[in-house]
């Protein structure tokens, strides 16, 4: 009989534990297999298939051009490099709002079809019988307020959000309502620091921040934005780890000048 060393996985049970014992979660997006090996083998507690792949992966402005059928493909790929960490995947735009029953659909098309464990939606109560339905299935969701980068248009703008504090107080609700449906988690984007504090405060499930400051429960960044492969986009709240893209373009550089040359292959590289 074969004994095999198994990998204990990160669960949603595991994130109410880590709240519980005040551990802080970790998390990183990740768009294919190669990089989702890499962030796996960095100890990460949880992957996220964002729908940031629109910028990030297709150069979209905006993440609203994102499909279902894309977004399981990125979420097929991630999975196959994944072995402990939890994965879950963005619901895109127009997949799940204002009716229910596609929401149920997309949602499970993602699960069957991709392998993810968790699905994430944007919005509070006006997607509340989405959430509802899609849990009623079986399904986790990690929830997702403040900055909804789908609703960009209706924002009008990437600023902060719920610095008002009707908007403060909505917040504040909703992440009492997810909770109440049975989320797992939620993420806060681009909230004052201090209003972060008081949902975290305010909620049992765990807070995930981004731009939100320290007292989340996690943090999520966007990866190749915490590596330094975007040039472009410097938020306050992100911290570069490296700087990737001055590295690798001299490396494409330096590939090019042995090529151009004829010092690539040298002997030692050809049969």
């Amino acid at each position: 009989m074969s004994v095999h060393n198994e990998v204990k996985r990160v669960t949603t049970e595991s994130f109410r534990k880590m709240k519980a014992e005040q551990e802080k979660i970790s998390i990183l997006t990740a768009y294919d297999f190669t990089i989702a090996k890499i962030i796996e083998s960095g100890g990460v507690d949880a992957v996220l298939i964002g729908d940031s792949a629109a910028n990030v992966m297709a150069g979209h402005e905006t993440t609203l051009p994102m499909t279902l059928d894309q977004m399981i493909y990125h979420a097929q790929c991630v999975v196959r490099g994944v072995s402990k960490a939890l994965v879950i995947a963005d619901l895109p735009f127009g997949t799940y709002q204002s009716n229910p029953k596609k929401a149920l659909n997309s949602a499970v098309r993602m699960m069957k079809e991709s392998g993810v464990h968790a699905v994430k939606l944007e919005g509070g109560a006006e997607i509340a019988d989405s959430v509802k339905l899609i849990l009623d299935a079986g399904i986790p969701v990690m929830g997702h307020l403040g900055l909804t980068p789908q609703s960009i248009y209706q924002f009008g703008t990437y600023k902060v959000r719920a610095k008002e504090d009707f908007e403060a107080q909505k917040l504040i609700s909703d992440a009492q309502l997810l909770e109440e449906l049975g989320c797992f988690s939620v993420v806060l984007e681009k909230i004052p620091a201090d209003l972060a504090k008081r949902v975290t405060e305010s909620v049992s499930i765990p807070t995930i921040g981004i731009g939100a400051g320290p007292d989340c429960d996690g943090q999520v960044l966007v990866f190749q934005d915490m590596i330094g492969m975007n040039k472009g986009f410097s938020p306050k709240f992100l911290r570069r780890y490296m700087d990737l893209f001055d590295q690798m373009s001299e490396a494409v550089g330096n590939y090019v000048k042995d090529v151009k040359s004829g010092d690539f292959p040298n002997q030692k590289e050809s049969y």
